[in-house]
């Protein structure tokens, strides 16, 4: 038997035994998983973009199956819809989530936030971050390079070319998270849509003291606290010289905007508010005359008294004094006589 066909046949031996003892070492160490998991995931958008929390769609198929209340467990991309189909096809019930969107909590545009220095280095906020605070004053602020963008799989945000700031699309933005993980400053934030997508939040994370603040950002919060004063609800804390508003606990009544002195509360999509009448200067304003209430008519006929007629007094003469004799004046007839 020649050599060429020893070696086959030994190589074809090995293959099969090999494979016989892959076999029983697979069915032995196999690991059953639940058809559901299949269901499950045929059920969900597959965009794999983690922003669940859970690695792709398989991860949350996994979780939903294995989880009993589903508490928790939410596919952003494919919202309330989808987790119904979910709870249906495992015979369970899931509790209505609010809806949230990416906030961009900077107000630094170029207007607000004048530049100090001019960044000539890679186009990407991670590296800009890890050299220095940037090319402006603040060192909290967005920085501009566009890494939240080049993370978003949706195309759900941009930057805006004349504020240098990131806008999201609030009909593209699914709330999946990845451009929160992107931003090293942690300026952008999953926050509930509210009715008619209205939201009140402060658009600032500067932590330094209000005067250093102020000078790098005119739209800086000074953590003054005008607005945790205001609010009737207490969503609003100052901590670490920045104001910070509790979508859970904020009913959008406004107040907080209207005194906030550097604008750094915004209100997004609601309709204009009414122009207050111009004041008026209350020392120019004349006091309302009372009416003088009328005298009351008496039922009985009023009866005069008799006037009594007082005698004249003659007014002295101008040259007249007082006790002297006025000389008498002789006529012709009693001259002719004497």
């Amino acid at each position: 038997m020649s050599t060429l066909v020893i070696t086959i046949i030994s190589l074809c031996a090995i293959g099969v035994v090999s494979a016989v003892i892959l076999y029983f070492v697979a069915q032995k160490f196999k690991v059953e998983e639940d058809p559901r998991i299949d269901i499950v995931e045929g059920l969900l958008p597959g965009a794999n973009c983690g922003g669940c929390g859970y690695p792709g769609c398989r991860g949350l198929a996994e979780a939903a199956v294995k989880s009993e209340t589903m508490e928790g467990i939410l596919c952003p991309v494919g919202g309330a819809e989808t987790m119904n189909k979910v709870a249906a096809a495992l015979g369970r019930e899931v509790k209505a989530q609010a809806p949230k969107i990416a906030v961009v909590r900077c107000n630094g545009t170029c207007e607000n936030r004048p530049r100090t220095s001019q960044y000539d280095g890679a186009r990407s906020c991670a590296i800009e971050h890890s050299l220095y605070v940037g090319d402006t004053a603040c060192g909290f602020g967005c920085l501009g390079c566009g890494d939240c963008v080049a993370a978003c799989p949706f195309d759900a945000i941009h930057m805006d070319s004349t504020t240098l700031l990131p806008v999201v699309d609030d009909d593209k933005c699914v709330a999946c998270g990845a451009c929160v993980k992107a931003c090293p400053r942690n300026i952008i934030e999953l926050r509930n849509k509210g009715p008619k997508d209205r939201r009140v939040f402060v658009s600032c994370v500067n932590k330094d003291k209000g005067g250093v603040a102020k000078k790098a950002c005119a739209n800086a919060c000074i953590g003054c606290g005008k607005c945790a004063k205001e609010c009737p609800f207490e969503a609003i804390t100052v901590e670490n010289n920045v104001a910070y508003i509790d979508y859970t606990k904020c009913r959008l009544c406004r107040k907080c905007v209207a005194v906030c002195p550097t604008g750094a509360i915004h209100e997004l999509n609601f309709p204009p508010r009414k122009e207050a009448a111009p004041a008026v200067d209350a020392d120019k304003i004349k006091p309302a005359t009372a009416p003088k209430p009328a005298a009351p008519k008496a039922d009985a006929p009023k009866t005069e008294a008799p006037k009594k007629e007082s005698p004249k007094a003659e007014a002295p003469t101008a040259n007249a004094t007082p006790n002297a004799e006025t000389p008498k004046i002789e006529t012709k007839e009693e001259t002719i006589q004497k």
